[in-house]
């Protein structure tokens, strides 16, 4: 994923932001033991958002301790002690991240090209080992970026056809977070509608690139002369829309801890994110 789900970092409190740091500093741990120390340097606020949410729909408390971060040994972090929570969201990034450097081969030219090209092999291996561990997040991930792969392919106009795979995979992968029948149909429509802004502020943010470069974007249209103003008054609603339809799935949530936390990120860090990235 793209870092798109984040805190409002100056709405939290100290001790919720430790904590927050604490499951990020976790995933980042799990990465490495689980998939070489390369694989760390995928860690994204998506997958702490997806790890932090998994944790808070199960029972118990959390136990955290500190221990010397692995790339830079002169600074402490702080650790959960059960860091199960955490192995989902890792293999989901190796295998998404894979998948994302297939998409980049077909997307880029000269040196880009060539570089995700010798970098496919790298991580083939994490890809593996992930998909051994949870086969089903493999074949959602594959199925649905295929799909992707050819509305792209096809010049896909349509932005709601456009975002409907990326929206669709993290839809199937968040129902995995409960056993619950009830809380996988909100959990559902939480993962469509982040799903959706995802892919929408992703395409928003690279459209002027994509524009000049000539690649394919699903906002692109030849009738646009101003991107800046055609954002704002195209996508920014769209954007509210998700993040609304998002917000209200969350209040059905049964959350049993780290509520604040997951609030803040939800009804403040996706607006904010959104308007940084797009100011830029």
């Amino acid at each position: 994923m793209f870092g798109y789900i984040r805190i409002a970092k100056p709405e939290l409190k100290v001790r919720e932001y430790e904590l927050y740091k604490a499951v990020y500093c976790t995933l980042c741990k799990r990465l490495g033991k689980s998939y070489g120390l390369l694989s760390r340097l995928t860690l994204s606020y998506d997958f702490t958002f997806f790890a932090l949410l998994k944790m808070a729909m199960t029972d118990g408390c959390d136990n955290f301790h500190q221990k010397r971060c692995a790339f830079n040994p002169l600074k402490k972090c702080n650790y959960c002690d059960n860091d199960i929570a955490t192995e989902m969201p890792a293999a989901t990034a190796m295998i998404m991240l894979y998948y994302k450097i297939k998409d980049n081969i077909a997307d880029e030219k000269g040196f880009k090209k060539l570089f995700y090209v010798l970098l496919k092999p790298v991580f083939s291996g994490a890809r593996k080992k992930a998909k051994m561990r949870y086969p089903e997040i493999e074949d959602i991930v594959k199925r649905l970026m295929d799909k992707q792969f050819l509305l792209e392919k096809n010049g896909c106009k349509n932005i709601d056809e456009a975002c409907d795979p990326t929206a669709t995979a993290l839809s199937e992968i968040l129902m995995l977070c409960s056993d619950d029948a009830n809380q996988k149909r909100v959990l559902s429509r939480l993962g469509y509608c982040l799903g959706r802004y995802i892919y929408m502020l992703d395409a928003a943010c690279d459209l002027e690139e994509d524009r000049i470069k000539n690649r394919y974007n699903v906002l692109n249209r030849n009738e646009i002369s101003d991107t800046n103003e055609y954002i704002k008054s195209e996508i920014y609603p769209k954007l509210y829309f998700c993040i609304n339809e998002a917000s209200k799935a969350f209040e059905l949530l049964d959350i049993k801890k780290y509520k604040d936390i997951l609030g803040n990120i939800i009804y403040l860090g996706l607006e904010d994110t959104f308007k940084k990235e797009l100011s830029k």
